[in-house]
């Protein structure tokens, strides 16, 4: 049985959602919410109505690190201390380890440089770097344990789903057809695939690793699937199919534009959204770098770099 937790928001999104799952050895958390009080009163309510004691929980799953996944873990373990279950990709970002997070800046300052940013993407990687030295004692430290593709946790399949995240998981009941998706896929808008680096400091193309395991999803059987955000997921498959075509339809609007003339991943970003670009920079640039590597591994595009600077243009056939 699956009891979600919803916290209504004025934001795209709609809401934060996390679930509480009931199994024959006791309860599991799948993510933990915002860290806001009106979201910890709720959580202790959906307990309370269905005559459940926090104590009952016996541990927490991820289905990735991002903030609005992992709120209430610190309420809950000083509480009642349980392990965490995760991916490997999460522990460096959840316990905001030092060296990652310098890294990632480093790695952001060459790409935004490289991608004909400018100005813009100085001033993001000086927030950036404002971060680090502000959030550097708020790392999140547990009783972490390890999830992989293939490994079963209450009875469910965990699948590697990367994309909006390096660290996403998804949990699929192969017997009932239900996956718990996370931020995989959501009903109402798409998921962003953000632009993040491996550990050693390389650029993911996550546009590609996002298709990709939408296209995994299509290989097993759901019926419904639980999102992070929005209303429960009723047609999966046809959800997916959709995302792939908007994903293909996106990338033929860039190409279309950098037909006419090569054109800096910056120039696209500002071109298609003038003024989201200032206020959502990184989702912006995310999107397009992507996109653009959506393109160049199916060779319909290519760059060259010019004073430091990649442009891209169509590909001669």
């Amino acid at each position: 049985m699956i009891y979600p937790i919803t916290i209504p928001t004025n934001s795209d999104l709609r809401s934060f959602n996390f679930f509480i799952v009931e199994g024959i050895k006791g309860l599991t958390l799948i993510d933990a919410g915002i860290n806001h009080e009106a979201c910890w009163q709720q959580f202790l309510q959906t307990l309370q109505r269905h005559q459940f004691l926090l104590e009952d929980i016996n541990e927490i799953i991820l289905t990735h690190s991002h903030e609005d996944h992992i709120g209430l873990i610190p309420r809950i373990i000083e509480k009642h201390n349980i392990p965490v279950y995760v991916h490997a990709e999460a522990i460096p970002r959840l316990k905001r380890e030092k060296s990652f997070f310098e890294q990632r800046t480093s790695f952001y300052e060459r790409l935004y440089r490289e991608m004909g940013c400018g100005k813009e993407g100085e001033k993001r990687v000086q927030q950036l770097m404002n971060i680090v030295i502000e959030k550097q004692n708020e790392g999140l430290h547990a009783d972490y344990r390890m999830l992989a593709e293939n490994d079963y946790i209450i009875n469910r399949k965990v699948i590697e789903t990367p994309g909006h995240a390096p660290d996403h998981i998804a949990l699929i009941d192969e017997r009932n057809h239900v996956m718990v998706g996370g931020d995989h896929l959501i009903a109402h808008i798409s998921s962003n695939a953000l632009i993040e680096p491996y550990t050693n400091g390389e650029r993911r193309k996550t546009v590609i690793e996002y298709a990709y395991s939408l296209q995994k999803c299509l290989t097993y059987d759901i019926d419904y699937c639980y999102s992070g955000h929005g209303e429960r997921i009723t047609t999966p498959h046809l959800l997916i199919h959709k995302r792939l075509k908007g994903i293909e339809r996106k990338a033929e609007k860039f190409l279309s534009y950098v037909s006419e003339a090569e054109k800096t991943a910056s120039e696209i970003a500002q071109h298609f959204y003038p003024d989201k670009y200032y206020t959502q920079f990184s989702l912006v640039m995310s999107e397009v770098i992507g996109h653009l590597d959506y393109l160049e591994e199916k060779n319909k595009v290519e760059k060259g770099m010019e004073n430091g600077v990649w442009r891209y243009k169509a590909a001669k056939h």
